[in-house]
């Protein structure tokens, strides 16, 4: 039996989702967000369901994983992929269950649905963990590489 439970985030989570995300950041790309800018981002996701939706494992009342769902639609396959994103589980929960608790109660719900077609993510390249979860959980590569233009950074990446 976990000692954690599955639910959605409410506005009320704000802070831990904020914290888990200033966290997320450093540890997969050594970067320091803008608290301000992501705690209005977080407020606008948790506060609009159309903006995405946080899922939370909770233990004992507090958060101890998240992960955010998005949404994009594939006109090729008349439906909805659930993006995950913001994927972070508290250093002293990992290798427990957490992730895969989250991650299988957002599939049953996704396969719930009729219009949702897949589930997708993406991970930093050299995140071997992740890799080997993710793998674990039927996760294969999608043959896809990643590319952005990010108004809110400068551009100081080169191409490679």
């Amino acid at each position: 039996m976990n000692s954690w439970n599955i639910r959605r985030g409410t506005p009320a989570d704000g802070d831990a989702v904020v914290a888990f995300n200033l966290a997320l950041a450093w540890e997969t790309e050594q970067r320091t967000l803008d608290p301000q800018r992501l705690a209005a981002g977080v407020a606008a996701v948790l506060s609009d369901p159309h903006k995405g939706t946080y899922w939370l494992a909770e233990a004992s009342g507090t958060v101890v994983g998240q992960l955010m769902i998005t949404l994009e639609w594939s006109d090729w396959r008349h439906g909805w992929f659930w993006w995950l994103q913001s994927v972070y589980v508290a250093p002293e929960w990992r290798g427990r269950g957490v992730f895969r608790s989250l991650a299988s109660a957002v599939e049953a719900a996704a396969r719930s649905q009729d219009d949702v077609c897949g589930l997708r993510l993406y991970m930093e390249p050299h995140n071997d963990r992740a890799r080997a979860a993710y793998s674990k959980l039927g996760w294969l590569p999608a043959g896809y590489e990643l590319l952005e233009i990010d108004f809110t950074r400068p551009p100081s990446r080169t191409a490679p």
